[in-house]
C-alpha cells in the first residue's frame, strides 16, 4: 500500500495495472462523520490531481486523483451508506478502482513510513 500528500491510500490488486483508492483513516478522522459522497463514473479517465470524489462530513473534501487512468469500478455503497468511509477508510470505505496509465508512477508514491512521518 502506498500514500499520497492529499491523505490517500493507493493498493495494488492482485499483481495488475489496477489499483483501489480511498481516504486514509487520518484523512477520514479529520473529515469526521461522512453524509455525502459524489463519486466518479466508471469509463472516467482521470490525470492526476483532476478531482475525482466530494466527500461532505463536518468539512468538504474535494479528493483529487493520485494518477493517471481509467476508472474501472466505484464503491457504489458509499453513496447509500457514506458512513462507511468514516467507519472503514482503509476497508470497506474504498472509493474507486482504477487502472494506472503508466503503472511504474505507483512506485513513487509514499511508502507508509514516510506516510505517517509526513503527518506528525
Amino acid at each position: 500500500m502506498k500514500f499520497t500528500e492529499e491523505h490517500l491510500w493507493v493498493r495494488k490488486e492482485d499483481g495488475e495495472d489496477d489499483v483501489l483508492i480511498g481516504l486514509t483513516a487520518y484523512a477520514a478522522e479529520e473529515l469526521g462523520e461522512a453524509k455525502f459522497v459524489e463519486l466518479p463514473e466508471e469509463g472516467d479517465v482521470l490525470s492526476t490531481d483532476d478531482p475525482a470524489v466530494v466527500v461532505e462530513g463536518d468539512d468538504t473534501l474535494d479528493v483529487l486523483a493520485p494518477l493517471d487512468g481509467e476508472v474501472t469500478e466505484v464503491n457504489t455503497r458509499l453513496v447509500e451508506n457514506p458512513g462507511v468511509i468514516s467507519d472503514d477508510p482503509q476497508g470497506d470505505g474504498w472509493l474507486f478502482r482504477m487502472t494506472l496509465e503508466d503503472p511504474a508512477a505507483y512506485d513513487e508514491l509514499m511508502s507508509e513510513a514516510a506516510y505517517q512521518k509526513y503527518i506528525r
